[in-house]
C-alpha cells in the first residue's frame, strides 16, 4: 500500500499556500496586538482605539523583520524552523525598539513578554500541528 506524500507530510513541511501564509502572518500579528491589549488592561492604561497598536508597534516591527529574516513564508506553521526564531526575534527586536524609543524594558516586563509572546506564537503552531496529525490519522482509517 502506498500513501501520498501530502498525507504523510506535516503541514509545516509542505509548501504553504498564499492563504496559509497570509493567515499565519495575520494570526501572529493579531496575537501580538492581543498581548499588548492584555498588558494595557492589566496596567489600567487608558482605553483608546489605537492604544493597543501604540503598545504593540515595537513587537509588530520585530515580527515583520523576523518573518523576513527567517523566510517564514516558506513554512509558516513550522514550530522549530519558523515559530522559534520568529518568537525570539519578535521579542528581542521589540525590546530593542522599546529601548530606543524610551519605552519600558524592565526585567519583569521582558520576562512576561517573552513567555506570553512565546506561548502565543508557538501555541497556535502546536495546535495546528496536533489538529493536522489528528486529521491525517483519521483519514488513514483505523489501525490494525
Amino acid at each position: 500500500m502506498t500513501t501520498s506524500a501530502s498525507a504523510t507530510t506535516a503541514p509545516s513541511a509542505r509548501r504553504a499556500s498564499a492563504a496559509a501564509i497570509a493567515g499565519a502572518l495575520a494570526l501572529d500579528a493579531i496575537l501580538i496586538v492581543v498581548f499588548a491589549a492584555i498588558g494595557r488592561e492589566s496596567h489600567a492604561r487608558e482605553a483608546t482605539l489605537l492604544g493597543p497598536l501604540e503598545t504593540a508597534w515595537p513587537f509588530l516591527a520585530g515580527l515583520a523583520i523576523s518573518w523576513l529574516l527567517t523566510l517564514a513564508w516558506r513554512r509558516p506553521a513550522a514550530i522549530l524552523r519558523t515559530g522559534l526564531p520568529v518568537w525570539i526575534g519578535t521579542v528581542a527586536l521589540g525590546m530593542l525598539f522599546r529601548a530606543l524609543t524610551d519605552q519600558g524594558t524592565a526585567l519583569p516586563f521582558v520576562i512576561v513578554a517573552t513567555l506570553t509572546v512565546g506561548a502565543f506564537l508557538l501555541g497556535w503552531r502546536l495546535i495546528a500541528l496536533l489538529v493536522s496529525r489528528g486529521r491525517s490519522r483519521a483519514a488513514a482509517g483505523p489501525q490494525r
